[in-house]
């Protein structure tokens, strides 16, 4: 994990420098905000859970009323599963983001339609010490026996951000296009305990953040 961190925080400084050097219009943004977040999936039942996420953008014109965005990000999300007792069990999952975006400038500096494809590290699960002994529903599985998800993933970006060069505020929607449960299916005993089933699930995000340009 640390060196996964490792190599995408080089990746990203050195894409932001590079386009920050290449036009006067370059802006480089620190951003924060808040996320909810569910799992789609057909295995348990999944509720939406806030948290929060944070980073660095650069914006560089690219062409006409286009511009790019390189950013990174690092998140720690949560979302819900129920228990057999019909009780919340809080999931908690961090990692880091980097983005590679295309935006397309409706009113120059001050609103941007923004999409594209988002790279994800995760971390294991996390579940509460007195949650991770229970039985999720529908299932024979102990909370915190599929806390080992697949530790990289993808999702799509599709936003928009409104504002002044220096304040700009954004809401976006993420989706996980890949299996970010698929690393489970490599255990059959877990599988039996999943009534058979082979485990699918996808992360959605809707966000809400504010970006301060430099």
């Amino acid at each position: 994990m640390n060196k996964n961190l490792i190599a995408l925080l080089l990746f990203a400084t050195t894409l932001g420098y590079a386009q920050y050097g290449n036009k006067d219009g370059n802006r480089i943004g620190i951003s924060a905000g808040i996320s909810q977040t569910t799992l789609f999936t057909n295995n348990f039942d999944a509720s939406p859970e806030l948290g929060f996420a944070g980073g660095l953008s650069v914006r560089g014109n690219y062409y006409n009323n286009w511009s790019m965005i390189y950013g990174m990000q690092f998140f720690s999300n949560n979302f819900s599963l129920k228990s057999s007792l019909n009780q919340d069990i809080k999931y908690n999952i961090q990692g880091v983001q980097v983005r590679i975006l295309f935006s397309y400038n409706v009113v120059e500096d001050h609103v941007s339609l923004d999409f594209g494809p988002v790279l994800q590290i995760n971390g294991k699960l996390k579940v509460d010490p007195t949650e991770e002994n229970q039985t999720l529903k529908g299932t024979l599985l102990a909370a915190n026996q599929i806390v080992d998800i697949s530790p990289v993933s993808g999702n799509f970006y599709l936003g928009c951000s409104a504002g002044s060069r220096t304040i700009r505020a954004v809401i976006f929607y993420e989706y996980g296009f890949t299996n970010i449960l698929n690393k489970l299916n490599k255990d059959d005993a877990l599988q039996a305990l999943n009534n058979g089933d082979k485990f699918k699930g996808n992360l959605g995000s809707i966000n809400g953040q504010v970006i301060i340009n430099l």
